[in-house]
């Protein structure tokens, strides 16, 4: 069993892996600020420090007075691509200079394993698909570069301060715990299926489909959705094995197949038995046409595989969350 602070552990990604890690034996404790759709109600009753993770203070007291951890689960960044785009500092500032500040914590209170939530945005727009760890990261956007530079932070201090690490490089995260009780709730919403959701239960006028032009089957952006509760089994399995001395390093979550929005928005008038109702719109800057994952060394390595992540469980999950939260009938 190990003692772990888990960063952004209120949030989505963070709060599905918080319940898993749970349910695994391990404790942990939150340090989340609650901005972008977090509540606390999502730590289900896990110590949670309401502070920004990139305030020095603020960390030298949740590891003097939560510590020691054994491992550090990190999930606290801005997410959105166009957002990064339009404001590149703010993400340089949240997603790489508070992160050194938490790294610089790990290392100065002997944490041993930090497991980073990165992304397949440092590829940008790869040469061929489906995506290997051994593709060239050229990230596009500021977003995919923050991850990008986050990870070579990590490397740097593995060398020097022997910090063990892993960064998860996932696609495009989805769906809800199938057992109830969480779900994807940002404030903004920014994702395809939630909003999609939305606007099919009547919560929302209409959803916006950036881009019908790209050089894809349909016209449409091409991704690969991996279900929540996978990815979080991942990061359970990635902490363990760091913990227990397994080697460093960066892996692909995926399914290894690609779906297309349109695709995407088929399944959801499968699961809501109304229309879409949507709106052409152009391409946003910083969007690569197609991104979908080779996560066979992840798989072979760990013994991981995603249960949840066909379509239409992703979407399935995702309605039953949105008519619980929201009471759609």
């Amino acid at each position: 069993m190990a003692h772990l602070l888990v960063t952004g552990g209120a949030g989505y990604i963070g709060s599905h892996t918080l319940r898993v890690l749970r349910r695994a034996g391990h404790t942990a404790v939150v340090i989340d600020d609650l901005r972008a759709g977090s509540s606390p109600e999502r730590v289900e009753g896990a110590p949670l420090v309401r502070r920004d993770v990139g305030d020095p203070d603020a960390l030298a007291h949740v590891f003097a007075d939560y510590g020691p951890f054994d491992g550090v689960l990190h999930f606290a960044a801005y997410l959105s691509v166009g957002e990064s785009v339009a404001d590149p500092l703010l993400y340089y500032r949240n997603n790489v200079c508070a992160t050194q500040q938490l790294v610089e914590s790990a290392v100065r209170y002997g944490v041993r394993a930090f497991v980073l939530s990165s992304s397949c945005a440092i590829y940008g727009v790869p040469e061929r698909v489906p995506i290997s760890e051994e593709t060239p990261t050229h990230p596009i956007n500021p977003y995919g570069a923050s991850k990008a530079m986050v990870e070579r932070i990590l490397a740097d201090v593995e060398r020097a301060h022997g910090l063990s690490w892993s960064a998860l490089r996932y696609f495009n995260a989805c769906g809800a715990d199938p057992d109830g009780g969480l779900g994807e709730c940002h404030d903004p919403e920014i994702h395809l299926i939630p909003l999609a959701l939305e606007a099919a239960a009547g919560l929302r006028p209409e959803l916006q489909l950036y881009g019908t032009d790209y050089d894809t089957p349909d016209g449409t952006c091409i991704r690969d959705y991996i279900h929540v509760t996978d990815l979080a089994d991942a990061h359970v399995r990635s902490l363990e094995a760091l913990l227990d001395g397994g080697a460093s390093g960066v892996w692909n979550l995926g399914t290894g197949r690609g779906h297309s929005n349109r695709e995407v928005l088929a399944a959801v008038e499968r699961a809501v038995g109304r229309p879409v109702p949507v709106r052409d719109a152009p391409r946003r800057p910083g969007d690569p046409p197609q991104l979908v994952a080779d996560a066979r060394r992840f798989q072979e390595t760990f013994g991981w595989r995603p249960h949840h992540s066909d379509l239409e469980t992703v979407v399935g999950t995702a309605w039953a969350w949105l008519r619980s939260w929201k009471g759609v009938p």
